[in-house]
C-alpha cells in the first residue's frame, strides 16, 4: 500500500511554549507507534523503547534504560510511557496535555489480531442529530473534535464515508490540521450517484477509492474522476460490507476509520463489524433532523448494547469511546476513564483530564 504525502501543521510565529513542545513530541511518538503497529515484521515478543527530541525526531533507546525513554512497548502489556515522559510541564490549569494525548490515542496504536479493525465516529447534538433535515452539519461539534478527526485519520490506513456525507459536505478528508500521513480515502456509493467533479475525486491530495455495486461498472472502466473504481457485491440495503472489508484488507488497508454518515455507521454497527464506536456529543439542540445511530428496536433494556466506555472532554463537547471488541482485555493503565481538552488550547490540540 502506498502511503500518501504528509501534511504538516502551520507553525505560529511566537516561539512554542514548553507544553506545546511536549505535545508535539508526544504526537510524534504516537505516530511512530502507529507505524510500528502496521509493520508485519515487528516482533511483539521483544520490548522496545523510543524517545523524541524537542524537534519531534523519534529515535530508539535501550529498553533497559527507562530513564531515557518516552515510550515503551512491553510484551503482554502493550504501550507504556517511560520514565523520561514524566518530566513534562503542566498547562495553566495544572494538567498534562501530553499525557492526555497518550491516554487517548495509544489504544489505537496496538497491533490488531484480526484481518481488519474498524473504528467509527459520529458527531451529534445532545438530542441525537448529526445534521439538520436539510443536511447542514457544519459544524455540529467544535474545533477540538474536528482536530481529533484529523488525528484519527493520521492513525488509520483508510478513512471511509458514505455517499450522503460527500453529497452534503464535499469533504477533503485530509490531515491538514495535524502532522501525519493522509489516509486512503474510501467512498461508498452503491448506485454511483456522486458526480466525478466532487473535490476529493480530483484534488490529488490522497489516493481515493469509489466503491460501488460492481454491476454499475462498465467493462474497462477504471476511474471516477481521479478516484479508482472498486466493484463490490451488492445486497438489498447496500454494499456487502464483509466483502468490502475483505477487498480493503487485500490492499493492505487494515485499520479503517469511518467518519460518517449515520446510515453508514449504523450498517457497520448492526453487522457487528465495528471494533470501536466514538460518539461526540455537542451542547447543541437541533430539535429535528438526521439522526445518528439507527438500529432495530430493542424490546428489553437488558438486551441493549452497553459496551465498555472511555469518556473524554473536548472543549465543550464530550466524546464517548465505546469498545465493541468481543472479550476486550482490560487496558485500564493505557487510559484514564475521563479526560478533557482545554478549549483555550484548541489550536494546540491539547487533551487534558476532566478535573
Amino acid at each position: 500500500m502506498i502511503r500518501s504525502k504528509i501534511t504538516q501543521r502551520e507553525q505560529s510565529d511566537p516561539p512554542p511554549r514548553r507544553h506545546d513542545t511536549d505535545t508535539a513530541r508526544a504526537w510524534s511518538l504516537i505516530l511512530s507507534a502507529a507505524r510500528l503497529a502496521r509493520n508485519a515484521a515487528w516482533s511483539l515478543e521483544h520490548p522496545l523503547a523510543m524517545r523524541a527530541d524537542p524537534d519531534g525526531r523519534v529515535s530508539p533507546v535501550d529498553p533497559a534504560h527507562r530513564s531515557q525513554a518516552d515510550l515503551l512497548w512491553l510484551p503482554h502489556e502493550g504501550w507504556r510511557t517511560g520514565d523520561r515522559a514524566a518530566d513534562r510541564t503542566e498547562d495553566c490549569h495544572g494538567e498534562d496535555p501530553a499525557r492526555a494525548l497518550f491516554d487517548l490515542y495509544l489504544p489505537f496504536c496496538r497491533p490488531h489480531p484480526g484481518p481488519v479493525e474498524v473504528i467509527a465516529h459520529l458527531g451529534q447534538s445532545i438530542d441525537g442529530y448529526i445534521a439538520t433535515s436539510d443536511g447542514d452539519a457544519r459544524f455540529v461539534t467544535g474545533k477540538a473534535n474536528i482536530r481529533h478527526l484529523h488525528r484519527m485519520r493520521a492513525l488509520s490506513d483508510a478513512v471511509l464515508v458514505g455517499a450522503e456525507t460527500v453529497a452534503a459536505d464535499d469533504p477533503r478528508l485530509t490531515t491538514r490540521l495535524v502532522a501525519g500521513p493522509n489516509a486512503m480515502r474510501v467512498v461508498l456509493d452503491p448506485r454511483r450517484r456522486l458526480s466525478p467533479e466532487r473535490h476529493l475525486f480530483n484534488d490529488g491530495e490522497s489516493e481515493t477509492l469509489l466503491c460501488c455495486d460492481r454491476a454499475r461498472i462498465r467493462p474497462g472502466e477504471q476511474r471516477h474522476g481521479q478516484a479508482e473504481l472498486i466493484g463490490v457485491p451488492a445486497m438489498s440495503d447496500g454494499l456487502d460490507l464483509g466483502a468490502l472489508l475483505g477487498t480493503l484488507a487485500e490492499r493492505g488497508l487494515r485499520r479503517i476509520f469511518i467518519e460518517g454518515g449515520g446510515t453508514t455507521v449504523s450498517r457497520f454497527l448492526e453487522a457487528g463489524l465495528l471494533s470501536r464506536l466514538q460518539i461526540a456529543v455537542a451542547p447543541l439542540v437541533i430539535g429535528s433532523g438526521r439522526p445518528g445511530v439507527r438500529l432495530p428496536p430493542t424490546a428489553r433494556l437488558a438486551d441493549a448494547l452497553r459496551p465498555a466506555t472511555r469518556i473524554f472532554r473536548m472543549g465543550e463537547d464530550v466524546l464517548y469511546d465505546f469498545d465493541l471488541s468481543a472479550g476486550a482485555p482490560d487496558h485500564s493503565t493505557d487510559a484514564s476513564p475521563q479526560m478533557s481538552m482545554d478549549e483555550a488550547a484548541v489550536n494546540r490540540a491539547e487533551l487534558s483530564r476532566i478535573r
